[in-house]
């Protein structure tokens, strides 16, 4: 939805291959285009799996391609593309830090985390993963009060309340996450696994889920686990915190929680990630600003970034003009010394031709 508007804008026919597990709204965007009145064969759907895929990756038609998915997938994107010459943006995954301070503010630091990690079932690239809390036991509070919005959040597609996990491959390997914490003896805080027994829950439901680590190795801490699942750990340093943002090998976002500009100066300049934010819990850029991920990072492979002025270049090809004008005869008679109408004209031309 965000690539669409600007490859179309920039001159371009589009061939959309959906998820296989969502292919539904872009099947309805696909429509809404026709009733827009967009000429046949400007956006097309195309459905279908790996093989689909690579075949629109390898014909010779297609100039560029865009990717949102797993880090494997959009490095495999990527490779395949590069092996063609053809240009490429394939976003990967993410593990987002959070960073709260003891100046924080907790109410509104609360609000924020519990919808960063919750939100869409925690199932996107820019969902909390990590909440890193600065000051020890100063921080019980926070964390007590992000304890107690997530537990208030009900199963549903209601607003305020959450929804599934996409499906039965997603669900186990988030409860594996989870059991694997408990088994390197962290503390669950808010378990969201009995959500599944709920009534009218039978299925891939999975609540929030607040894990609080004893070690920062935990497989928990350091893998994507996409899923409403936030990891905590207690630092007893900016430096402790900044060490592991900065050791996980994702890079797309991190955010600061402090009321000081100068803590959040402090932290902005040292994060390892493209998309920062202070006291926001998901830092996604406004348009026109640029959407993706660090370079050098398992977030992003490719070229570019998928909006703003970046996209722009991205689906375009930069032209550049040479141009030499010959002086001819009359351009070098001196206007002062064309009379009448003659001089009107002469000097329109001269003007214009500037």
């Amino acid at each position: 939805m965000w690539t669409l508007p600007i490859a179309l804008v920039m001159g371009n026919t589009v061939i959309c291959k959906p998820s296989e597990k969502v292919p539904m709204t872009m099947r309805r965007v696909a429509e809404l285009t026709q009733e827009a009145g967009f000429p046949d064969g400007v956006f097309n759907l195309v459905n279908g799996l790996k093989d689909t895929a690579e075949a629109l990756i390898d014909h010779p038609d297609v100039k560029a391609i865009t990717f949102v998915g797993s880090s494997p997938i959009a490095e495999s994107v990527s490779l395949r593309c590069r092996a063609l010459h053809k240009r490429c943006t394939a976003l990967g995954g993410a593990k987002n830090h959070l960073i709260a301070l003891p100046d924080c503010e907790v109410e509104t630091a609360a609000s924020d985390i519990c919808v960063s990690f919750a939100g869409c079932a925690g199932q996107r690239c820019m969902a909390a993963s990590v909440l890193l809390l600065v000051g020890g036991e100063a921080q019980d509070g926070l964390l007590q009060k992000v304890v107690d919005l997530s537990s208030n959040i009900e199963p549903g597609n209601k607003p305020g309340q959450m929804g599934p996990v996409i499906d039965e491959v997603s669900y186990k390997k988030i409860i594996s996450y989870i059991a694997d914490a408990e088994k390197c003896g962290a503390d669950i805080l808010l378990d969201g696994r009995p959500w599944n027994q709920k009534k009218g829950c039978s299925g891939n439901w999975i609540g929030p889920t607040i894990i609080k680590h004893k070690q920062s190795s935990d497989k928990t801490m350091k893998e994507e686990v996409f899923g409403p699942v936030l990891s905590v750990y207690s630092v007893s340093s900016w430096e402790e915190a900044i060490a592991i943002e900065n050791a996980n090998p994702f890079g797309n976002a991190a955010s600061i929680y402090t009321t000081s500009g100068g803590n959040a100066e402090w932290f902005l300049e040292r994060f390892r990630a493209s998309m920062l934010g202070v006291n926001v819990g998901i830092p996604v850029p406004r348009e026109p600003f640029s959407f993706g991920g660090l370079y050098g990072t398992r977030s992003k492979f490719g070229d570019m970034d998928i909006t703003g002025d970046a996209a722009v270049e991205f689906f375009s090809n930069r032209i550049k003009v040479t141009s030499k004008w010959p002086i001819t005869q009359s351009r070098k008679r001196p206007i002062e010394a064309v009379a009448g109408d003659a001089a009107t004209k002469d000097h329109a031309n001269f003007a214009g031709s500037m």
